[in-house]
């Protein structure tokens, strides 16, 4: 299939994305690798380098990847996330930002160690990012306050100065998300697939690092979790998978989310 905005393919990904996509054609990157074969997807499995080295390719200057990524305990941690960064960065990419994805409702409980309740949200970019539209929260002070400012030579505290505080601030770089029916998604169906992020996830990453008309890749989409959020939220999208089945689950949940938007 030749490859346009707004469609779906099912390929091999690192394949399709050096030999099937021009250079520099899409603006963000949102995916989940498959990574320590802690699932089986249909008995397929993947190549993180070959995928880095496609996602280098078909990401246009400035532009972002979001991988998020965990690490398998069976005993210790494999550091597999750790891996993937320093991969990452030896392929050429800036690595902008280590965030974490922190669950809500962690089902994992260890006997010997604390609650592992976080994956990595590994935020690569080609160069400095093009594009950054800082989500934000309320600051719990904010207006017009007066404080004191360093102690001069003559040791007197009671210098003051007027400053204004913002009644908004940007988030920190550790994002709470709920999981299961209800907190990753309402869509019962799509837990045909085995390992979805939050909707909330993609859309706060989505709604970050691009702009509206903004073409948005998963290269390994899965249940179109990705796919789903860019079109609600504007952007174009293009999904990958090497699975008929979950091109085919993509494809369900990215109609009923455009035929519900265009309802309003």
């Amino acid at each position: 299939m030749i490859w346009q905005p707004n469609n779906l393919v099912v390929a091999e990904s690192a394949a399709y994305m050096q030999h099937e996509m021009p250079e520099h054609c899409v603006d963000l990157v949102v995916t989940s690798p498959p990574y320590d074969n802690l699932r089986d997807y249909n008995g397929y499995s993947f190549d993180a380098e070959s995928v880095g080295l496609g996602i280098m390719h078909v990401l246009k200057q400035g532009g972002v990847a979001v991988w998020v990524v965990g690490d398998r305990i069976d005993g210790g941690r494999s550091l597999t996330s750790f891996e993937h960064a320093i991969m990452f960065r030896d392929l050429g990419f800036r690595v902008h930002d280590v965030m974490i994805y922190q669950k809500k409702n962690t089902p994992f409980m260890r006997s010997n160690a604390y609650t592992n309740a976080y994956e990595l949200m590994l935020v690569l970019s080609k160069g400095a990012p093009k594009t950054f539209n800082p989500l934000t929260c309320p600051t719990i002070r904010n207006g017009k306050e007066t404080a004191v400012y360093g102690k001069g030579p003559d040791g007197d505290n009671s210098k003051r100065r007027a400053v204004t505080l913002r009644k908004e601030k940007t988030l920190i770089n550790i994002w709470q998300y709920a999981v299961g029916l209800g907190g990753t998604t309402r869509d019962r169906y799509a837990f045909e697939h085995k390992a979805l992020f939050p909707e909330k996830l993609a859309a706060d990453h989505i709604l970050s690092w691009s702009n509206l008309g903004d073409i948005v890749l998963d290269p390994m989409c899965g249940a179109g979790t990705t796919l789903k959020m860019a079109a609600l939220n504007g952007r174009q999208w293009f999904g990958i998978d090497i699975s008929e089945e979950y091109i085919a689950l993509s494809a369900r949940r990215v109609a009923e989310a455009t035929a519900r938007l265009e309802a309003v």
